[in-house]
């Protein structure tokens, strides 16, 4: 793989291949196959961000695995979502990582700067929705992002919610997660004058469904503004917040 990356690059040294037929090359490399697996070493460059590993239903051996072809091919931050403490422990025996509990997510290699053009506020109903909150923002994080945390502001107490206007007022996108009836995402999107993406949790009693009330509440939602995600979706969030507050990303990696 490198040596075809070599002879490209030298093309493009000779004249003999464009930066544009290059990059475009570059972007449909292959993956690396590893039997169980198969890596996508190019995401970064064919999307801007590279891959993410999602923990749930793998194994400790099959996730170190996943990471030591990503670090061999030069990622140097590594997102693991949805990571037990049992299984981040062993992890971290062969690759040192920061683990946040609370988030379900493990990082390895260090946190980036944050580059984005402003901050993402993510705001919460209440304190059991901070799990998937967490999510959201240690994904946001990761990319690159300035991350204002607004938690058990729900509309069972609005004053709470109005107290934090200027975070509000001055955020570049919004992430309200809520349960229950998932009012809290209509609430800001009326207040906001930025995007707004809704995640529903599974929190609540026996009518809320497991989140599939406070989903069909925000896909309903009056306010101009509001996006939707799946129920407890911290990471896709947290993604789309991201790509949101990085408006330049596409054209920088192009060039």
């Amino acid at each position: 793989m490198n040596e075809d990356i070599r002879g490209l690059l030298e093309g493009v040294k000779a004249g003999t291949v464009s930066i544009e037929e290059a990059v475009l090359k570059l972007k449909t490399k292959p993956f690396e196959d590893i039997g169980f697996a198969k890596v996508d070493t190019h995401r970064k460059l064919r999307q801007g961000v590279a891959e993410v590993i999602y923990g749930a239903g793998k194994t400790p051996e099959q996730i170190i695995r996943i990471a030591d072809v990503m670090k061999q091919n030069a990622q140097s931050t590594i997102l693991i979502t949805r990571l037990s403490k049992e299984s981040a422990e062993e992890v971290e025996k062969a690759h040192p990582m920061e683990y946040y509990p609370e988030a379900r997510c493990g990082v390895i290699g260090e946190m980036p700067k944050a580059d984005g053009l402003g901050k993402i506020v993510i705001a919460t109903g209440g304190t059991s929705d901070v799990p998937v909150a967490e999510e959201a923002a240690v994904t946001a994080q990761v990319l690159g992002n300035e991350v204002v945390r607004l938690y058990d502001v729900g509309v069972a107490g609005l004053h709470r919610t109005l107290a934090h206007m200027e975070d509000i007022m001055s955020a570049n996108v919004i992430v309200a997660i809520a349960g229950m009836e998932g009012a809290l995402a209509s609430v800001i999107g009326g207040l906001a004058d930025c995007p707004v993406i809704a995640v529903p949790t599974s929190v609540g009693y026996g009518a809320s469904f497991h989140g599939l009330s406070a989903l069909l509440s925000m896909l309903n939602s009056c306010a101009s503004g509001v996006s939707v995600v799946n129920i407890d979706n911290g990471f896709g969030a947290g993604y789309l917040a991201s790509m949101i507050n990085h408006p330049n990303l596409k054209g920088e990696e192009n060039g």
